[in-house]
């Protein structure tokens, strides 16, 4: 029971997202403030990109102090963040951290108590419409953020369905700001087919950041369309105590490893139609690597909410226990100096741990080609630069596998 456990030198660290806009992260941090005072334990928060601390200088802050440190998502869905991005960052922390403990939460996913306040977020919109869903028709349709995950964006018609049940709406549909279909404009106009007396707009999102601003826009824009509708959008979560509850419930999954997730419909773990190419957890952590490198320049980011400054190669080198022993760290030199050498070569080298082929090392990964590289020397690197990063041309004698 979590109850027996003994919680000295423990600590939490809630990882949120990131934003350029500073009342995000601030919320974020508001939030590890309420959940410190929940559990009486002391809580941080870190990011995954563009704002500090970034999770990996998070955790190495923290390891020298704590014996146990669980790490929890600040993530509304289980998308590519919370499947590759921070389960990344975790596993490099518990191979650099033989003495410390790791436990990795669930995101905040669909639950009884963000429904709850979903439905605070439309009765406020309704109060300000001056209409009442028990005597009025009152579509709903909730946006979220989209996904290139389908198990995230099902979540969401989970969520909005949810919604309806045992509640008096005319309807409740689902949709997304971008990403994914159907778009909220389309999502809108398809609503005022069935002539509702209202339809109420509410993003679920944890912050008023870029996304929020423009479901609202397009509110306010469907409004002034159909003046025979009344129209509104609702204000997103926030920092409320209903979150923090859920984000209690995931700690304490965490720290009795019963932490649940929908390995059963993810693109990473089973073949689903239209994501073949996603199988397999080589593939998962590659794009979280290629991730990670695109947002490495937090300070240079445009103006669009997920902007991406990926180079045209991303190659990881594996430096876990066997790989380091064969030599992997002059292979990462050797590709380093190689790159700063050539005149138009775009990639960037990066550290992994274990890629699964023990015994086989070093091993170099390319991505986006997948070609994976074994048995690779430093003398072999010149080669992989000159030949494959630089000319796209692969150095077939050294091929392992490709994916």
């Amino acid at each position: 029971m979590i109850d027996e456990q003994p919680l000295d030198d423990d600590a939490v660290l809630l990882v949120g997202h990131g934003s350029r806009r500073e009342k995000s992260n601030e919320q974020v941090r508001t939030l590890a403030a309420d959940l410190e005072a929940e559990l009486d334990l002391p809580v941080d928060a870190a990011y995954l990109e563009l704002a500090d601390p970034p999770i990996g200088e998070a955790i190495e802050t923290l390891a020298p102090a704590c014996r146990t440190l669980t790490v929890v998502p600040l993530s509304l869905f289980g998308a590519s963040h919370v499947k590759n991005d921070v389960p990344l960052a975790v596993q490099t922390a518990r191979a650099r951290h033989d003495d410390l403990t790791i436990h990795y939460g669930s995101h905040l996913g669909v639950h009884p108590s963000l429904v709850d306040l979903l439905d605070d977020r439309v009765r406020a919109v309704e109060a300000d419409l001056g209409v009442d869903r028990t005597e009025d028709d009152v579509a709903v349709v909730v946006c979220a953020r989209g996904s290139s995950d389908p198990d995230s964006n099902a979540d969401v018609h989970k969520l909005a369905r949810l919604l309806y049940e045992g509640r008096e709406f005319d309807r409740v549909e689902a949709s997304f700001i971008g990403v994914t279909s159907p778009l909220l404009d389309e999502t809108l106009h398809t609503v005022t087919k069935s002539r509702p007396d209202a339809v109420v707009v509410v993003p679920y999102m944890l912050g008023d950041g870029t996304l929020t601003g423009r479901i609202v826009d397009t509110a306010e824009s469907f409004d002034d369309e159909y003046p025979y509708v009344a129209a509104g959008a609702g204000a997103p979560l926030g920092v409320d105590d209903r979150v923090v509850d859920v984000l209690v419930d995931r700690w304490r999954a965490a720290r009795s490893d019963s932490v649940e997730m929908s390995c059963d419909t993810c693109k990473y773990k089973v073949e689903l139609s239209g994501y073949e190419e996603d199988q397999g957890g080589a593939r998962a952590m590659l794009r979280s690597l290629v991730h990670q490198a695109e947002h490495a320049d937090r300070e240079d980011v445009g103006d669009d909410p997920h902007v991406h400054d990926a180079p045209e190669k991303h190659v990881a080198v594996c430096t876990n226990q066997t790989c380091a022993e064969s030599g992997s760290a002059a292979v990462i030199e050797g590709l380093r100096q190689g790159v700063r050498d050539a005149e138009d070569c775009d990639a960037r080298i990066t550290r992994t741990s274990c890629l699964g082929q023990c015994g086989d090392g070093p091993m170099v990964a390319v991505y986006p080609d997948g070609v994976w590289y074994g048995g690779v020397t430093a003398d072999d690197t010149d080669r992989i630069v000159s030949s494959h990063l630089d000319r796209d041309r692969i150095v077939s004698e050294l091929v392992h596998q490709t994916l």
